[in-house]
């Protein structure tokens, strides 16, 4: 069974990445999203919520499932028997960090392939980050992130109390 990780923290899940997993999902019998949890980095949205929103979208696609994890990632990947790793790039900028990532990778273990994946051109500028920006200010983040989220995300991320909150684990 050819089976793939596409690891992220997914802070929150994009159009972009989005595309990613319909498209990796084509190549793989068994495609784990896995939400890296990381205490050393704060998130916008906690680790159950952004599994809750991977799961919301993916529960109609048979070969996806969505996991988090922690440490180091190919650790996880041999617990889960995965043979290869999906990762996105929308630019060359994107690529020079990703390919040293999968070099340090290949070196902790050597069976352990790299698929590097692009997005539909429309998604190459949409990143969490940038979600989190503009929806920070009140922006409109439809056509950035699945519609089904964009009520969810959108309230949150306008609410700085609450984000705030969610990042250091109050409430």
């Amino acid at each position: 069974m050819r089976t793939a990780i596409y690891p992220g923290s997914f802070d929150p899940v994009t159009l972009g990445h989005w595309d990613l997993i319909l498209r990796a999902e084509k190549l793989v019998d068994r495609l784990i999203v896995a939400v890296l949890h990381n205490p050393g980095k704060t998130s916008a949205f906690d680790l159950a919520e952004r599994v809750d929103f991977l799961r919301e979208l993916t529960w109609t696609r048979a070969k996806v499932e969505v996991t988090s994890f922690h440490g180091l990632l190919v650790n996880y990947a041999q617990k889960m028997d995965a043979q290869f790793i999906i990762r996105g790039v929308r630019a060359f900028s994107d690529f020079e960090s990703e390919f040293q990532m999968a070099l340090m990778n290949r070196k902790l273990s050597a069976d352990l392939e790299t698929m590097f994946l692009m997005p539909k051109e429309e998604f190459s500028m949409v990143s969490s980050r940038l979600v989190r920006e503009v929806g920070g200010m009140g922006g409109d983040i439809s056509g950035l992130v699945p519609e089904i989220l964009v009520e969810r995300i959108s309230a949150r991320l306008r609410d700085p109390l609450e984000c705030l909150s969610s990042r250091l684990g109050i409430g």
